[in-house]
């Protein structure tokens, strides 16, 4: 039976660099954010545009429109979350069945994965964490992104320290590339030798 960790931490934080780690040392691993891209190009289309009516452009989904349209409006952003979270569900639960016949561990990047109770969903829970510091510098250096942008995005997100309480392994990357690798192995070495489904106590390594 395979193994199912959910990776997941805050904006600029090192999530997508160490679910790529895994995927580099032979772990598949599923990407909900790019199943949301997939899905703005694919099936989801005709559902968001009719909902949201010029949101699409040339058949794909415009995500700054998109975004626009959702904007400081709890209501439009349920009603945007009711379409796309049953597909990217769907889309997880293809991506478990086609590993799970070869895989002893999956590993599910979900941003959202404590905010939206994924967890409840996977075997351990693996947060990838770094100091505010840190977290902020890397945010503010992407194109584009303002304060406001980051402030925006941060009340949408657990805080850190809360993910972390929840988490059976943190991964901190704050320090080297190398060193983030080295925390990886770690955790599949301890996977390896793992114990019956959630018997783990919290572990930073």
């Amino acid at each position: 039976m395979t193994f199912v960790l959910g990776l997941t931490g805050s904006i600029g934080m090192g999530k997508s660099a160490t679910a790529n780690l895994f995927r580099k040392l032979g772990v598949p691993v599923h990407d909900a954010d790019a199943a949301v891209h997939a899905l703005y190009r694919g099936r989801a289309t005709p559902l968001i545009e009719k909902a949201f009516p010029g949101t699409v452009v040339e058949g794909v989904v415009d995500r700054r429109k998109l975004g626009q349209a959702v904007l400081n409006s709890a209501e439009k952003l349920k009603l945007l979350e009711s379409i796309v979270h049953p597909l990217v569900r769907e889309e997880e639960e293809n991506f478990l069945t086609h590993v799970s016949a070869t895989a002893s561990l999956a590993v599910l990047d979900i941003p959202l994965l404590l905010e939206t109770g994924g967890d409840k969903r996977c075997d351990a829970v693996l947060v990838v964490s770094a100091p505010a510091d840190v977290q902020r510098a890397r945010v503010m250096a992407r194109h584009g992104m303002t304060e406001e942008t980051f402030q925006a995005i941060l009340s949408k997100q657990m805080p850190d320290a809360q993910k972390r309480a929840h988490a059976h392994f943190i991964v901190d990357t704050s320090r080297t590339f190398a060193s983030a690798e080295a925390q990886v192995r770690s955790i599949l070495a301890c996977l390896a030798g793992r114990p019956g489904r959630r018997e783990f106590l919290k572990k930073s390594v």
